[in-house]
């Protein structure tokens, strides 16, 4: 990370928090979030036959499989830890019943019914698919943050913050390129 990028993001970071917990929306409107079921139904919006991976299984790869597989933006992302522009993903707008897959190995991390507009840029969860991310700490920008990573192929996803919405308070703040968005069929 350069030092430019490294300034912007710390004088970003007290005004992405501002908005972060005041400009989002509940993930229901007025009814209450059954978050036992969401986390246990995700497979309700997979398509059949869809190009995910269901398994955990670690998926090693090597640098250049890795160069191959991804574009440029999506390597600096999952394999060096970077992180896309605010407001550029057009995962921001989806808002279609689906899953969110990881880019790099397929597998199924998020749904449409975990997602809400946090305000901040980036495309944001209140809760994930069970067991599908591992966490670390992040000093990058001085005050510490978790960092999650996918557990199958270890790409970098984002970060998670305790501002989000009820029920969990959580926002799995996520780069939109790490992401694969699946519709479901209508």
């Amino acid at each position: 990370m350069n030092r430019r990028h490294l300034l912007r993001g710390i004088a970003a970071a007290p005004l992405a928090a501002l908005i972060a917990k005041y400009g989002h929306a509940a993930p229901a409107a007025g009814g209450k979030v059954n978050l036992e079921e969401i986390r246990k139904n995700w497979k309700e919006l997979l398509v059949v036959n869809a190009d995910v991976s269901l398994t955990r299984e670690p998926l090693k790869l090597s640098d250049a499989e890795w160069k191959k597989k991804l574009t440029p933006q999506q390597y600096h992302i999952l394999r060096e830890e970077g992180t896309e522009p605010a407001g550029t993903s057009p995962l921001n707008q989806e808002k279609r019943p689906g899953v969110f897959a990881c880019a790099g190995c397929g597998l199924p991390l998020f749904t449409s019914a975990m997602k809400y507009d946090s305000g901040t840029g980036w495309p944001s969860f209140y809760t994930t698919i069970p067991d599908v991310f591992e966490t670390k700490r992040d000093f990058k920008l001085i005050l510490p943050r978790t960092e999650y990573h996918c557990v199958r192929c270890g790409g970098h996803h984002g970060h998670v913050f305790g501002d989000g919405p009820a029920p969990t308070g959580e926002r799995w703040c996520n780069n939109g390129l790490a992401l694969r968005f699946i519709p479901k069929a209508g």
